[in-house]
C-alpha cells in the first residue's frame, strides 16, 4: 500500500522544479494531522467532492435552466469537463495535478442559480452591503458556510486551494484577491492552468450545447475560422457525429497548442522554482498569438449569437424576478426562512445572510420557493 510519504517523494522526483509540491504546502488555517494515505491536495479533492455545495452544482444553470434537458451542461458537468482538462495539461507540464483538479472542481461553487444573470442580480441587491461576487463565494463556501467539521467552519483547504479560488480569473472574472493572500505576485502554476481550463471547456460544451438547442447554427458557424479550421477535416456525413469530432479536435489544439506555449514561455522567463513563478510579471500560461485571435473571435461568436440569444435573455429576465422577489419577501420577513438560517442572523450580517442562502439555491429550489411564496394556490 503507498503512503502519502511515498507520493510526496514521488512528486519530488517526477514533477518539475516549479511544480507544487504536496510536502511543501503552505498548509491549512487550522492544524490537523496528515492523512497517512493521502497527500494534502488529494484530501482537499475529496472533501470538496463530498461537500454540500458540489452536489447542488448539478441543478445549477451554466448557460440552460434544468428542465430545459437533460443532455444541457450545469455548473456540475461543466467543474468535471474542466477537471478533466486541466489534469490533463497540469500532467503534460510536470505539474501537480491533484492541486490543479482540486481547485477547478471547486471554482464554480459559489455560482447562483440561474448562472451568470443570477450573480448580476445578487450583486445590484446587495450593492450596499458588499456586493456579491462568486469567486469570493466560493472561497467563503469552503473557509465558512460548509458546515461539517467539530473544531472548524468551511472545509479548511490547503492554502494553496484557497488562493487558486481567491485569484482564479478568466473573460468574466476578474478578482482583486491580493490584500486577502499573504503572498502577494501570481498563484501557483497549478491555479493558472485553471483558468484557461476553465475557458476551454465552457467555450466547446456550449458550442455544443448551443447546436444541440438550435441558438446557434452550422451556417453561422461557417464564418468562425477555429470552427471551420476542424469541421474541414472530419469525414463523418453524420452532422451530428461532425460536430462533436470537431469540438473534440477543438479541445485537442487549444490543449496542444497552450502545453507548447506554455512551456515556451517557462523557458523564455526563465522560471527555475515556484517563486520565479510568483514573482514574473509575464504572462506564463497561454496560447500563441495567432491561436488567440482565432479564440478570441470564437468567444466573441457565442457573446454575440448566444449568450445574447431571445431565449438566453428570457431566462435571464426570469431570473431576476425570481431572486429579486425572494430577496425582498426575506428582507422584509426574514422569519419565513428556514429555521436553521434564520438563527443565523443573530450571528451575523442580515443582508449576507439572506445572500448565502439564496446563492446556495439550485435553480429548481429557487423556481419552487418562489412559487410557494408569490403563487397563492402553492402549499408553503
Amino acid at each position: 500500500m503507498r503512503t502519502r510519504a511515498e507520493y510526496e517523494s514521488l512528486e519530488k522526483k517526477l514533477l518539475a522544479p516549479y511544480g507544487m509540491k504536496s510536502a511543501d504546502s503552505d498548509g491549512r488555517e487550522y492544524p490537523e494531522e496528515e492523512h497517512p494515505y493521502r497527500t494534502c491536495f488529494q484530501r482537499d479533492r475529496d472533501r470538496i467532492i463530498h461537500a454540500n455545495a458540489f452536489r447542488r452544482l448539478e441543478y445549477k444553470t451554466q448557460v440552460f435552466v434544468y428542465h430545459e434537458g437533460d443532455h444541457y451542461r450545469t455548473r456540475l458537468t461543466h467543474s468535471l469537463e474542466g477537471a478533466q482538462i486541466a489534469r490533463s495539461i497540469a500532467r503534460s507540464l510536470g505539474l501537480n495535478e491533484d492541486l490543479s483538479e482540486a481547485i477547478i472542481l471547486a471554482h464554480d461553487l459559489g455560482h447562483t442559480p440561474f448562472g451568470h444573470s443570477g450573480e448580476v442580480v445578487l450583486n445590484r441587491l446587495m450593492k450596499d452591503a458588499g456586493g456579491f461576487e462568486h469567486n469570493r463565494q466560493s472561497l467563503r463556501i469552503v473557509t465558512v458556510l460548509e458546515d461539517r467539521y467539530p473544531n472548524f467552519t468551511g472545509l479548511n483547504l490547503t492554502y494553496e486551494v484557497r488562493e487558486g479560488l481567491a485569484k482564479h480569473q478568466s473573460s468574466y472574472d476578474k478578482p482583486n484577491a491580493q490584500a486577502n493572500f499573504k503572498k502577494k505576485g501570481q498563484p501557483t502554476l497549478e491555479a493558472q492552468i485553471v483558468n484557461i481550463a476553465d475557458e476551454i471547456a465552457y467555450s466547446n460544451h456550449d458550442l455544443d450545447d448551443g447546436l444541440r438547442s438550435g441558438l446557434i447554427t452550422l451556417k453561422q458557424l461557417n464564418e468562425i475560422k477555429l470552427w471551420m479550421e476542424h469541421y474541414s477535416k472530419q469525414s463523418s456525413t453524420e452532422e451530428k457525429v461532425r460536430n462533436r469530432q470537431t469540438i473534440r479536435s477543438i479541445i485537442n489544439d487549444f490543449v496542444t497548442n497552450l502545453e507548447s506555449q506554455t512551456e515556451s514561455n517557462l523557458k523564455d522567463a526563465k522560471i527555475k522554482n515556484l517563486a520565479d513563478v510568483r514573482s514574473s510579471q509575464l504572462k506564463l500560461v497561454g496560447t500563441t498569438p495567432d491561436f488567440d485571435k482565432k479564440n478570441r473571435e470564437l468567444k466573441a461568436f457565442l457573446r454575440e449569437k448566444m449568450y445574447k440569444h431571445y431565449r438566453v435573455e428570457r431566462m435571464a429576465e426570469k431570473a431576476e424576478r425570481i431572486l429579486e422577489g425572494l430577496f425582498k419577501a426575506y428582507l422584509k420577513n426574514p422569519k419565513i426562512m428556514p429555521p436553521e438560517v434564520y438563527e443565523k442572523i443573530s450571528k451575523g450580517e442580515f443582508e449576507r445572510t439572506i445572500c448565502d442562502y439564496i446563492a446556495g439555491m439550485t435553480d429548481r429550489f429557487a423556481l419552487e420557493e418562489y412559487k410557494k411564496l408569490f403563487d397563492p394556490l402553492e402549499k408553503v
